[in-house]
């Protein structure tokens, strides 16, 4: 069940993944590789998906194993629509590594934190 909600938030499949959610998965469910819901969404784009998790009260600042945030994903693939929504929510500026300013310094994207 896992493996299918993972791969749900990945291809954003935004109503079936709250189904999962609706029937008590946790919102805040990882992949071995510390992969989150929210972390996928982000990183591939998938805005309806990472707003239904925000919705749902998704740990804006969970890190995957490599120590990174979804915010950091988000400005990584140039999703400046997610990373928007997510600094909205509340999302941190500064955890994980890099950081999402360190990330948006990276990659050209540091106007989205003004």
């Amino acid at each position: 069940m896992v493996a299918l909600a993972l791969e749900l938030a990945r291809t954003g499949n935004t109503s079936e993944l709250v189904e999962f959610l609706d029937h008590r998965l946790p919102v805040d469910t990882q992949g071995d590789d510390g992969q989150s819901l929210l972390m996928l969404a982000a990183y591939h784009g998938h805005m309806a998906t990472v707003r239904a998790l925000i919705e749902r009260g998704a740990d804006l600042d969970l890190l995957n194993a490599r120590d990174q945030s979804p915010l950091a994903g988000a400005l990584f693939k140039g999703e400046d629509e997610v990373a928007r929504a997510l600094i909205e929510a509340g999302a941190s500026l500064d955890t994980g590594t890099p950081t999402a300013r360190e990330a948006a310094r990276m990659f050209g994207r540091a106007h989205l934190l003004l």
